[in-house]
C-alpha cells in the first residue's frame, strides 16, 4: 500500500469499507455467543489483552514508537477508563437486550460527538439541518426504547439492556471528544488504541472478580472463535484499516459508509440469532442513519472535515 493521497474511492477502499463496516456490525452478534459461556467483564478484558498483544508485535514490526514519554499519560488513562465503562455497559447489557438492538443504540454515538464539539471548537458549531438530524435520531431512539416497557421481545429486563446501550453510546462519545480536546489528537492512532487497551485489558481483569465473576471450567469452541474474531478481526485489524483508509481517501466520502454498520449490525442478528425486527426498532435504525448523514453533512461553502464523525476507534470505538 503506498501512501498517495486519493481524491474519491477506488474498489479496494470500498471492498476494505464493507468488510470493517460488516466486522463492527457483526461484532454485537459475535460477543453474544460469547456471552452465553463466559463472563461480561471477563470477556471484554481478554479481548482488549489480545488486541494490545497483537498491537504491540504490529507497531514493533513497523518500528513505531509507542511508548516514548510525550506527556499524553492522563489523556490516555481518561480514555482508557472511557473504553473498559464503555465495553462493560456492552457486554453486560448484551445479557438483557438483543445484538441487533444493542448496535443501534449504540451507533448514537455520533449525536453526543455533534453535541459536544462545539463545546472545544468553535467552527463545528451545528446547523439548522444537522439539528434536525440529531432530533430526528434522538425520536428515533426514543421511540426504539419505549418498546422495551411495552412489548419486550428480549425478555424483561430489555430496558436495562437498551439503557446500558445507550450508556455505552455516551461513553464512545466521551471518548471521542476527550480525544480531540487533548495532546493525544495529534499522536499516533495506534498509541491512542494502545492506551485504550492496555487500560481497559487492567481495569476490566480486576474488576471482573470483584464484580462476582467466575472463569469458566469449560469452553466451546464456538465462544473461542467468536472472541477469537473480536480479538482479531474487530479490535485489531479493523481499527487498523481504518486507520490507514482516513490517511489516503477523503473523510467525508468514508464517513457516509459508516451508515451500514447498524444496518449488518441488525441483519446479523436477524438472520444467525433469529432475533426479531420490530417495527420501532427498524424506524429507529433509519432515523439513526439518516440523522448520522445530515449531522456528516457539510454545511454550503465550508471545506470538508479533517477526519469523520462516524466509527472513528480509537476517537472508537
Amino acid at each position: 500500500m503506498n501512501d498517495d493521497r486519493k481524491t474519491h474511492l477506488d474498489p479496494r477502499a470500498v471492498l476494505l469499507l464493507l468488510g470493517c463496516c460488516a466486522a463492527w456490525g457483526l461484532s454485537q452478534v459475535a460477543a453474544k455467543v460469547s456471552l452465553a459461556e463466559m463472563p461480561p467483564l471477563y470477556l471484554a478484558a481478554l479481548r482488549s489483552l489480545g488486541a494490545a498483544l497483537l498491537l504491540a508485535v504490529w507497531a514493533r514490526s513497523r518500528g513505531l514508537r509507542l511508548w516514548q514519554r510525550d506527556g499524553s499519560g492522563r489523556a490516555g488513562l481518561l480514555l482508557g477508563v472511557l473504553f473498559a465503562a464503555e465495553f462493560a455497559c456492552v457486554f453486560i447489557g448484551l445479557q438483557f437486550t438483543s445484538a441487533s438492538r444493542m448496535v443501534v443504540f449504540l451507533y448514537s454515538a455520533p449525536f453526543v460527538v455533534a453535541l459536544g464539539m462545539p463545546l472545544l471548537m468553535r467552527s463545528e458549531r451545528l446547523d439548522r439541518v444537522q439539528i434536525l438530524g440529531l432530533l430526528a435520531a434522538f425520536a428515533g431512539v426514543a421511540w426504539a426504547y419505549g418498546e422495551s416497557f411495552g412489548a419486550a421481545t428480549a425478555g424483561p429486563r430489555q430496558w436495562l439492556g437498551d439503557a446500558l446501550g445507550l450508556a455505552a453510546a455516551l461513553l464512545w462519545g466521551l471518548t471521542t471528544l476527550a480525544l480531540r480536546g487533548s495532546v493525544l489528537a495529534h499522536a499516533l492512532p495506534e498509541k491512542t488504541l494502545m492506551y485504550q487497551l492496555l487500560v481497559s485489558a487492567v481495569l476490566l481483569g480486576l474488576a471482573a472478580p470483584l464484580a462476582g465473576e467466575a472463569w469458566p471450567a469449560q469452553l466451546s469452541s464456538a465462544t473461542w472463535w467468536t472472541l477469537g474474531f473480536q480479538t482479531v478481526v474487530v479490535t485489531f485489524a479493523s481499527y487498523l484499516v481504518w486507520f490507514w483508509l482516513v490517511r489516503h481517501y477523503p473523510a467525508t466520502r468514508l464517513s457516509a459508509f459508516t451508515l451500514l454498520t447498524p444496518v449488518f449490525g441488525l441483519l446479523a442478528g436477524v438472520v444467525m440469532l433469529g432475533e426479531p425486527a420490530t417495527a420501532r426498532l427498524l424506524v429507529a435504525l433509519v432515523a439513526v442513519c439518516a440523522g448520522i448523514a445530515l449531522v456528516n453533512r457539510a454545511p454550503r461553502g465550508a471545506s470538508p472535515p479533517a477526519t469523520p464523525t462516524g466509527p472513528e476507534r480509537p476517537a472508537k470505538r
